[in-house]
């Protein structure tokens, strides 16, 4: 079976560009034409983030997008609904990422199938705990070729890391030093100790560095830590601006790959 992921990181090991942005933001029918303006202007790597009204690990800018995308009428069966024949259009790599308890109600098998279907490569769930997944959902999981992505910070142990590695089949990502999404105080790659430590563990899969990354200096930054960065927050800023849609798209990512 494909792993696009995997496929990706050896086509391209480095300077790997991820961005993050919520399903149904700004507007409900917007989640498919911002897929394939992405890819158009060289993002390397999507993630579809589901809103949910409890986002844990999510910062103001995040926060508020899944509120109004929730408002807007975004539910996972409309989600799966809209990216029905992505396909089609594209085959870029596309990672669901969202907590645990809306896939829960939607039924966890039932969930995995259908992400299968329409062709999504992996799913990013940071309170699902490693322990749980294991147990309970790495088969199924890795039955539908899905790639389980954790994310580990500069608390997590070196044998806690490895762990995370084994049980996942496509990057690891890396939490930098700012505790919720959407920080840009500077230090979201001021930790390179924490990285460097990562990186001489020389593990499995390649890593990405997320949280407070948000202009050039940073992502080129990041980029020299690992195989790449993920943005989120600042994107979705980008994405509020007047104007037309497209055009945010392409003046954003222009001034992170400048």
């Amino acid at each position: 079976m494909e792993n696009r992921i995997r496929t990706l990181f050896s086509r391209k090991p480095q300077n790997l560009l991820s961005v993050y942005f919520t399903a149904g933001y700004p507007s409900l029918e917007d989640t498919v034409p911002i897929i394939l303006e992405l890819e158009k202007n060289g993002v390397d790597l999507i993630e579809v983030g589901m809103p949910f009204s409890d986002p844990l690990a999510d910062g103001p800018t995040i926060q508020q997008s899944s509120e109004i995308a929730i408002r807007n009428g975004m539910t996972i069966p409309k989600l799966f609904e809209q990216l029905q024949d992505i396909r089609r259009h594209t085959q870029i790599p596309l990672v669901l990422m969202g907590y645990l308890n809306p896939v829960m109600q939607y039924g966890v098998e039932r969930f995995c199938a259908k992400a299968k279907e329409v062709g999504i490569d992996g799913l990013i769930l940071p309170d699902l705990p490693l322990a749980d997944y294991v147990r309970e959902y790495k088969e199924l999981f890795e039955g539908q070729g899905l790639s389980k992505v954790f994310l580990v910070t500069p608390q997590t142990s070196e044998q806690r890391i490895r762990e995370i590695d084994s049980h996942t089949q496509g990057f690891v990502y890396l939490v930098s030093s700012a505790s919720v999404t959407g920080s840009t105080n500077g230090q979201a790659v001021a930790n390179t100790d924490y990285f460097k430590r990562v990186r001489q563990m020389e593990l499995r899969n390649p890593g990405l560095i997320g949280f407070g990354i948000h202009d050039s200096d940073t992502f080129g930054e990041a980029c020299r830590h690992a195989s790449g960065a993920i943005i989120g927050s600042a994107f979705i800023k980008a994405l509020a601006e007047q104007g037309n849609l497209q055009q945010n798209i392409q003046l954003f990512i222009r001034s992170i790959r400048k």
